[in-house]
């Protein structure tokens, strides 16, 4: 993978990680946004305005791709995109699984 998209992408900020999420299967813009609210219930809401304007930069950067289906452009994960997302997952994985071990008490020095 290009090393600057890494470090473009990762970390990644909430809205481009559910935004990847809801694009692992085609879907439209207001689709996705729907897939976000329902995910999160309701806790992340994506405008138009932030959810178009990240969805035109993962497609210029090979992170997604535009398909015509159904009349509508939908969006879709690329295999860097899945890559990037499955990155940015263990990431996170690792992140949840060290906070809940000094939040329970554990390790609470660093050797």
């Amino acid at each position: 993978m290009d090393e600057a998209l890494r470090k473009k992408y990762i970390p990644m900020t909430e809205t481009t990680y559910y935004t990847l999420l809801a694009v692992t299967t085609p879907r439209h813009g207001y689709a996705i946004m729907q897939f976000v609210g329902r995910l999160t219930q309701e806790r992340l809401v994506l405008g138009t305005g932030t959810l178009y304007t990240m969805v035109g930069r993962l497609t210029s950067d090979g992170i997604i791709e535009a398909r015509q289906e159904e009349g509508k452009k939908a969006y879709l994960l690329t295999p860097m995109g899945l890559e990037l997302l499955g990155e940015e997952t263990k990431r996170l994985g690792q992140q949840l699984s060290d906070g809940l071990k000094i939040l329970s008490g554990g390790a609470q020095t660093v050797d």
